[in-house]
């Protein structure tokens, strides 16, 4: 009987295994390959070259001026957006009655298209010309885009994700805050403690493994950025906003050294995996306490 049973969940997880090992594990490996080579995306001959292209990429000051603006952003994901989510998710908690219609308004940013927010943001808060840095122009202040700038570039694009990404972080949180028993708030507040009390000592450690989910879903998504800088910038001016994600790109579509690209890609990968590994020891703490 435990027999038939062992040998249904296989038969029953085998269109998700499937799916797995031709999207993700076979383009994976591809990819590794690929990152020997000096492939052009396009010619059916390939050669292998070694280490040529991770050595090329170490005397790149570009790739690591991609890899510090990955860091850059992920230091701000970490830390604005989450703070921002945290906080308003608390303050929709006690609010039962108009909670959804907040959480609707909030999340409208996060629905539209990128394309969409960038261009909101390149014609009504950084143009020169009619945006929201031409009305103080106008009254006098001397400010320019920050987009314009090589040391303001890329905290503009971060700026404009953050303001995309954060409501969506509050609804994974007040999702959770919600499943704290509500016998233990109450408790706490007959006890007198006040709200950075309850926050601290009894929604905290209910939402922990929320909170370290989604840390490593942001340092994944950080070292994955492209869509905002290729729409705001483009990785200028100058290679000042140039992150890992439009490095690549560059390569693959511009210069067509897909070989690099990959090369890039799996630099892209190590990091997500670090950040993967740091989750998987926390939760492993967590169940051995």
């Amino acid at each position: 009987m435990s027999r038939k049973k062992f040998n249904w969940n296989y038969l029953l997880i085998a269109p998700a295994l499937l799916i797995s090992v031709s999207i993700i594990l076979v383009p994976g490996i591809l990819t590794i390959i690929s990152s020997f080579t000096d492939w052009n995306g396009i010619s059916p001959n390939i050669n292998f070259i070694g280490f040529e292209n991770f050595k090329e990429l170490f005397h790149d000051k570009i790739f690591f001026i991609s890899i510090r603006n990955n860091v850059i952003w992920t230091v701000m994901f970490v830390t604005i957006p989450v703070c921002i989510g945290m906080l308003a998710a608390m303050l929709l908690l006690s609010r039962k009655k108009t909670r959804s219609i907040y959480q609707v308004a909030f999340l409208i940013p996060y629905v539209l298209a990128p394309a969409v927010n960038a261009m909101l943001w390149l014609n009504i808060i950084f143009s020169p010309v009619v945006g929201l840095v031409a009305y103080f122009k106008g009254l006098g202040f001397d400010i320019s885009s920050p987009l314009a700038s090589m040391k303001s570039a890329i905290y503009a694009c971060a700026g404009v994700d953050i303001w995309h990404y954060w409501s969506y972080l509050t609804v994974i949180y007040l999702a959770a805050l919600r499943q704290t028993p509500t016998d233990q708030v109450e408790a706490a507040r007959i006890d007198g403690c006040n709200a950075w009390q309850l926050f601290r000592y009894i929604y905290m450690p209910n939402i922990k493994a929320t909170v370290s989910l989604m840390f490593v879903m942001i340092v994944i998504g950080s070292f994955l950025a492209f869509d905002y800088v290729k729409l705001l910038t483009g990785g200028g001016p100058a290679h000042s906003t140039e992150v890992l994600g439009t490095y690549a790109y560059s390569y693959a579509f511009s210069s067509m050294q897909v070989g690099k690209a990959a090369a890039v890609g799996l630099f892209m990968s190590f990091f997500g995996l670090i950040a993967s590994g740091i989750y998987a020891r926390l939760s492993r703490k967590e169940e051995m306490q």
